[in-house]
């Protein structure tokens, strides 16, 4: 029995399109232009039987990735998707580069805080040392705080 409506395969193909036509569910006769695209790069035959092929819960996801590389390919038929493929390897290369570039100024400020601090630390241990010293050598020398404080 024929589908009362042929898919856009069966119609491109200009074919009675069967109840169990493979092609029906992916390619709709609402869309014409998605067969006639992937039929130009993989033909007919190979589109039917790759799906064939397959289970029938992924046949979906390979006929949109059969029409997005055809679609592709029609756009640029010397590269297809091997250029956009590069060009996202080449955009992640540079994101990695300018993420270790980052990453490299962090640690270096993060490094010149911590020596800040360490130096920070060291003046004020010298100024509180001084501090005891002096008490330490005026309480030994009979001099009190009081005596300072005239000053």
């Amino acid at each position: 029995m024929a589908n009362p409506t042929r898919c856009a395969g069966c119609k491109f193909l200009r074919r009675k399109c069967a109840q169990d036509c493979v092609l029906a569910p992916y390619f709709p006769p609402s869309n014409p232009e998605r067969f006639a695209c992937v039929h130009k790069i993989f033909g007919a035959g190979n589109i039917t039987k790759m799906l064939q092929q397959l289970p029938v819960h992924v046949r979906e996801a390979a006929a949109d990735c059969m029409f997005y590389e055809a679609s592709i390919r029609v756009e640029d038929p010397i590269y297809g998707c091997v250029k956009i493929i590069s060009q996202l390897q080449q955009d992640l290369f540079q994101a990695q580069s300018e993420m270790a570039k980052t990453k490299a100024q962090i640690a270096f400020y993060n490094a010149q805080q911590q020596l800040n601090q360490q130096q920070q630390n060291m003046v004020d241990g010298v100024d509180d040392n001084y501090q005891q010293d002096l008490h330490s050598e005026s309480s030994r020398l009979g001099l009190d705080d009081h005596f300072y404080s005239l000053g």
